[in-house]
């Protein structure tokens, strides 16, 4: 492996890992036509690809691909043996399988909160994965594995991110359950309560006070009066 490609395909892993929270074991969804290649070319992708990404891979594929395979028949026959070694992810089309691409492309809708990479030849599928943000794109140039430059989708994705224009969907949900894990949605809708901030002492009960003071004043001025009457009545 070039010393050049690995470096390219390290910055890359850079930008997803810190913009779009990729982390191992990285989910890679593989399609019969990256199969197909990777048997011609002889590539190991189980034992090559976790090196070229620089992290533990889990390789998976869906029902849908594998339908796809065995309705191609002998031609495609190697490719479908690959296809079913891998961890296979439930789809939405148990009762009707759609074609590998569609399949795929279900699995990446609202934001690809599993984080998916795609791993295909097909290159109509690679322009419409190109066209959602935040999704790593696989393929195979002769006999090596190619990580994808990050697409203008996703380029101009991040920028709005760093300028707070939008939080990706998949944050949205995490931040409301955290919210109301903690309690803090309920907290947000009720009226918070004034606290009572430490005042001076209370007015009347300085008033009571000073009169009591007067009275207790008075009090001697009432007695020297009762004796000057009674010395006069003398």
């Amino acid at each position: 492996m070039g010393v050049t490609r690995q470096k390219h395909a390290k910055k890359i892993m850079g930008f997803y890992k810190h913009n779009f929270q990729f982390r191992e074991p990285f989910q890679v969804l593989l399609d019969g036509t990256f199969c197909q290649a990777a048997l011609r070319n002889k590539i190991q992708i189980r034992e090559q690809l976790p090196g070229y990404l620089d992290g533990a891979a889990q390789l998976c594929t869906t029902r849908c691909v594998i339908k796809e395979l065995e309705s191609l028949g002998k031609a495609l026959y190697g490719a479908k043996l690959i296809a079913q070694r891998f961890q296979v992810r439930n789809c939405s089309h148990h009762k009707n399988p759609v074609s590998g691409s569609t399949c795929l492309l279900s699995m990446i809708e609202d934001g690809n909160p599993h984080h998916f990479f795609i791993a295909t030849q097909d290159r109509d599928l690679s322009k419409k994965v190109k066209r959602k943000p935040g999704i790593p794109l696989l393929f195979i140039i002769q006999n090596t594995m190619v990580l994808d430059k990050p697409s203008p989708k996703s380029l101009a994705f991040v920028q709005k991110l760093q300028t707070n224009e939008l939080v990706p969907e998949y944050q949205k949900q995490s931040i409301v359950e955290l919210k109301e894990k903690e309690g803090l949605v309920k907290q947000e809708g009720e009226k918070r309560r004034k606290r009572k901030r430490a005042g001076g002492p209370n007015p009347l009960s300085c008033l009571k006070k000073k009169k009591k003071k007067t009275q207790e004043g008075q009090e001697p001025s009432a007695e020297k009066k009762k004796r000057r009457k009674r010395k006069r009545n003398r």
